[in-house]
């Protein structure tokens, strides 16, 4: 645990893309998300879970949610210095309020949401009983200012996001001590277009303009249950965004429309690659400092422009 999570990444026993850096556009399959991971965690060694920072608002209410599905034993709260402290997560406060998508014991946002005419996502069995959670509280008020402040701590996840993808784009490279090789210098998968399927997880994309999305991207590496069956040579298309088993992430460097060839940069050995049979494309981007800072190209330099009109 101890040090910046980059210098020290390993292959998790489950994971899965959500695909962008806030839940708040898809709290539902982040709910979702949440209980495909869990579901795996074998209870012979102890867990710890590390929960978002977002807690005003819906965020709140998720963390509500969250704490009912996992069913933890300690909860440690780090209150904030110089800012209007949120209420104890006693088990008492979790057991009376009602969640985003579970109900408390007084009120009941399912309830709510089919009067409204939503439909309601439906917890998992025993997620949305109400029956009091049994957990110690450990509360921590820190006694220096600017502790928590969330302005820096934006900042700082932008940045470690950054590093974390440099990181493991960094297993690409030659261990011996060297001169570093840009990404256009080494060698990609060739990855035929019938052998897997798209997914753009954070905004709606024409199927026309979906090969432009994919080029030059980060996408997670992604089995889905079911078997991808190309129709001829176009792109095969998902109309939903899987919450699928995700094996490792990689960069599609390139796309040969005429062999019908992503170009896929990987650091993902080959004996989990053959699972691979779906690309979720996310909000999460390449670090700038990949493309602008390549060495050796003259002239322009690909994937990146400054004959940008900035009013569109």
């Amino acid at each position: 645990l101890p040090g910046p999570p980059f210098t020290h990444q390993q292959a998790p026993r489950k994971m899965v893309y959500y695909g962008l850096t806030s839940c708040e556009q898809d709290t539902e399959r982040y709910l979702d998300v949440v209980k495909s991971v869990f579901s795996s965690y074998k209870k012979e060694v102890p867990l710890v879970v590390n929960t978002m920072g977002w807690v005003k608002g819906e965020g709140l209410l998720l963390l509500i949610d969250i704490i009912r599905l996992l069913s933890p034993s300690h909860i440690v709260q780090m209150d904030v210095y110089d800012w209007k402290a949120m209420a104890p997560l006693s088990a008492d406060y979790v057991h009376l309020t009602a969640g985003l998508y579970t109900k408390g014991k007084q009120q009941t946002k399912c309830n709510q949401m089919r009067m409204d005419g939503a439909e309601p996502w439906s917890p998992s069995e025993g997620a949305g009983d109400a029956s009091a959670p049994q957990y110690k509280l450990l509360y921590i008020h820190p006694e220096f200012p600017r502790a928590g402040a969330a302005g820096e701590a934006r900042v700082h996840s932008s940045i470690l996001r950054d590093t974390a993808i440099l990181g493991y784009l960094g297993q690409l490279q030659c261990p011996d001590i060297g001169a570093v090789l840009p990404l256009h210098s080494l060698l990609p998968y060739q990855v035929p277009f019938h052998a897997v399927a798209l997914r753009v997880v954070h905004t709606d994309v024409a199927p026309t303009n979906i090969l432009y999305a994919l080029n030059a991207s980060w996408v997670g590496l992604c089995c889905v249950p079911e078997e991808i069956q190309g129709r001829g040579e176009a792109p095969v298309l998902l109309t939903q965004t899987p919450v699928c088993d995700c094996l490792g992430f990689g960069v599609v460097r390139g796309v040969d429309m005429e062999k019908k060839l992503y170009h896929v940069l990987t650091p993902v050995p080959p004996e989990k690659l053959r699972l691979v049979n779906c690309l979720l494309l996310g909000s999460v981007a390449i670090p700038n400092c990949v493309l602008v800072g390549q060495q050796g190209v003259e002239g322009e330099i690909p994937y990146v422009t400054s004959d940008y009109n900035y009013s569109i």
